[in-house]
């Protein structure tokens, strides 16, 4: 069965990283802010899921960040099915180690470099498809499913389902830069074009980076079946004027799920069975 839009009611969840507040938070030896209660206000909130990227300098979030929050959404879980941390990084022997001990829901593949100030490029499933393989059966076999960081190029996506990885996460910044340009509507055009692409090879799709209230909500019309958009510096910034509570209130609005009841226990799929990819846990 291919995910494809036209089949199905897809709703998309937020998960939101918290790199931001982890970043705040080392520049003091306070623990303020504190990662794990802000994860908290999130999940209170509404937020669907938790993020963070663990550098190999630290600089953002750090491992015990990791372990401290797969422990908050293990214990909301208890009571809200669906909730899921995803932890995003170079898949480095440091990082593998980490996430293999966390276990998150979601691990989410990025090849930027050690010293990349933020993720700047998808993979090269082309030239990479081989080591990937490899990650993803060992990240599978830890029951995690596995999501690969990529550029909107549809030849690059066509090899993903080599890796055996159950979704991709399209890198939003050019559709960012074109927001408020002449180039928007091909740009978004690009990302609709490659999401359909994934969802015909039996990939389910994720979204992020430096999407913001303005631009969220034509994206998640026109690219057809996002099922996760991960926000992290854009509701960090608009939680610094309005709140926590109210930036992830302003998100959900605008992915028009805030009042949809229990959205978390049918995870981006809505009266649908046995949709590929889209539930919790690894599908290969």
């Amino acid at each position: 069965m291919k995910l494809l839009h036209s089949d199905l009611a897809i709703v998309t969840v937020l998960s939101v990283n918290l790199n931001k507040v982890a970043l705040l938070r080392n520049q003091r030896d306070l623990d303020l802010p504190n990662v794990v209660r802000t994860g908290q206000v999130c999940l209170d909130a509404g937020a669907h899921g938790l993020t963070v990227h663990p550098r190999p300098d630290q600089r953002h979030a750090r491992p015990n960040d990791a372990h401290e929050l797969k422990a908050l959404i293990d214990d909301r879980t208890r009571a809200l099915r669906g909730l899921e941390l995803n932890i995003e990084g170079n898949p480095t022997e440091e990082f593998m180690t980490l996430v293999r001990a966390v276990k998150p829901q979601q691990c989410t593949l990025v090849p930027d470099a050690p010293d990349a100030r933020t993720s700047d490029n998808g993979w090269d499933v082309i030239q990479h498809g081989d080591a990937l393989r490899k990650i993803v059966s060992v990240l599978h076999g830890d029951g995690i499913r596995v999501s690969v960081f990529m550029n909107p190029d549809l030849a690059q996506i066509e090899r993903v389902p080599e890796t055996g990885a159950d979704r991709i996460e399209l890198y939003t910044e050019p559709y960012a830069k074109a927001w408020g340009t002449d180039r928007i509507d091909r740009v978004t055009r690009m990302y609709a074009e490659a999401s359909r692409k994934a969802q015909s090879i039996g990939l389910g799709v994720n979204a992020g980076h430096d999407l913001n209230l303005d631009n969220l909500g034509h994206f998640c019309r026109q690219v057809p079946a996002v099922l996760e958009v991960s926000i992290g510096h854009a509701i960090t910034s608009d939680a610094l004027d309005m709140g926590w509570e109210a930036a992830v209130h302003a998100y959900l609005n605008v992915l028009n799920v805030l009042n949809v009841p229990n959205v978390p226990n049918v995870p981006n799929v809505l009266n649908v069975a046995n949709a590929p990819n889209v539930g919790k846990g690894a599908s290969r």
